[in-house]
């Protein structure tokens, strides 16, 4: 088992989970699979929970340090930030889009809904609760709600992510802002800091074979009866059709706009000039483990500055995540629909709006879009264990959603090339 892939082991675990739902719906067992199996996928769950916070405010602050020199990259970084954050909301909005004219999530019959709302009905009256509450409060309360008052309080709990988010912006451009010399210690605990929760978090993955098996037997156990299955894979097919399908879009129609609008090389000479650096982040899904091969083919066969790769493509391997921030707008909205749950418009555009947020401090790295697609399902008052839905098939996504951050990146720093030094 351990000389697999990753992604296949998860595989592996996920047809060994259905296999044994399935088994335990025939033989009337189900009880056996929720008190002995189902926990194990909970701790799993617990697990991503567990390092989401110091996920964010890590390597948060590891990205914003790299900018080195404010006043100087001042113009190149307002150029580069507005770019990215363009690309990830153009990214959200398709995924959006996508999402609701396919809608995966309808792929199971009103019965079978109604059988997961009553499985979870605490939480639907936690979510009623919390939306009855939101009415009272003004236009502005989630600007108020973003700046926190203690620290503390807001990194021991996942629901004011967007909270340590503020903290470790202003924390990362007050260091920018000091003389190295004086931060040199900070930023080096950061840095072995980030190194360490990276590792955390390939040990956490290490247990996703077993958390899926444990999710998904679970998950399947309680379909089994009434054709529900057939429901769930018709629907787990349609999802991953949304999201390959947003991706595509992105890939194949945003990115080729704004290289010919804002740039003069040819929409084929870009795609073969990075595809190593598309290859390796298919391969790895991590587009910081192909970060060295990004560089290097945007300066050597695409001819961009070495100042601005080494600015724009580090920045953007941490805060400028569309293929994640896509497939997280799908993921919520579909599970949203798999519950029975009708999410408004305000609550869509929260996603957007914390999608956004958290491709900031997503790392990039396997199984950390995973970790933050926690904090937009709390964002909007989902239930954490929808993931048992759509991890069987996440790290299949994952090699293609990060072919879509890495050609985001490069799209980024070739339109900032162009703008600083290519004016003519």
């Amino acid at each position: 088992m351990k000389k697999l892939a990753l992604h296949w082991q998860i595989i592996i675990g996920m047809i060994a989970g259905v296999l044994a739902g399935l088994l335990a719906g025939s033989l009337g067992t189900s009880a056996f699979i929720r008190v002995w199996i189902s926990p194990f996928g909970t701790i799993f769950i617990n697990l991503l929970k567990l390092i989401a916070v110091p996920l964010v405010l890590v390597s948060l602050i590891v990205g914003m340090s790299n900018l080195k020199d404010i006043s100087r990259l001042s113009r190149m970084g307002t150029k580069t930030f507005v770019l990215f954050l363009l690309t990830t909301i153009m990214a959200i909005t398709i995924g959006l889009l996508t999402v609701n004219i396919i809608n995966p999530g309808l792929s199971f019959s009103p019965e079978k809904r109604e059988e997961l709302k009553a499985m979870y009905s605490s939480k639907v009256e936690e979510r009623s609760a919390m939306a009855q509450d939101f009415q009272t409060k003004g236009p502005l309360q989630f600007v108020v709600d973003a700046v926190p008052e203690n620290l503390f309080m807001s990194l021991g709990d996942n629901k004011r992510m967007l909270q340590v988010i503020f903290f470790a912006l202003i924390f990362g451009i007050a260091m920018v802002m000091l003389p190295e010399k004086q931060t040199e210690t900070v930023r080096k605990f950061f840095l072995e800091a980030n190194d360490i929760v990276l590792k955390i978090v390939d040990i956490i993955m290490k247990f996703a074979p077993y958390g899926v098996f444990a999710l998904m037997a679970g998950m399947v156990a309680d379909f089994s009866s009434g054709g529900g299955v057939l429901e769930l894979f018709q629907a787990l097919g349609l999802y991953s059709f949304a999201v390959i399908f947003g991706l595509f879009m992105m890939l194949l129609l945003v990115y080729p706009l704004m290289l010919k609008i804002f740039t003069k090389i040819p929409v084929k000479k870009f795609y073969q000039d990075i595809l190593p650096a598309q290859m390796l982040g298919f391969s790895t899904s991590s587009s910081a483990a192909a970060l060295p091969v990004t560089m290097k083919c945007s300066e050597e066969k695409l001819g961009l500055r070495e100042e601005v790769t080494s600015f724009c493509l580090p920045i953007g391997a941490t805060v400028n995540m569309d293929g994640t921030s896509l497939y997280q707008a799908v993921a919520a909205v579909f599970i949203a629909q798999a519950f029975g749950v009708d999410l408004s418009l305000g609550q869509q555009l929260t996603i957007v709006l914390m999608a956004t947020l958290a491709s900031i401090g997503a790392a990039p790295v396997p199984g950390a879009g995973m970790v933050m697609l926690i904090v937009i399902l709390q964002s909007v008052g989902l239930n954490a264990e929808g993931l048992g839905l759509i991890f069987a098939v996440d790290r299949i996504l994952d090699m293609f959603r990060t072919v879509v951050n890495i050609t985001s990146n490069v799209t980024v720093a070739a339109i900032v090339d162009r703008m600083e030094y290519k004016q003519t």
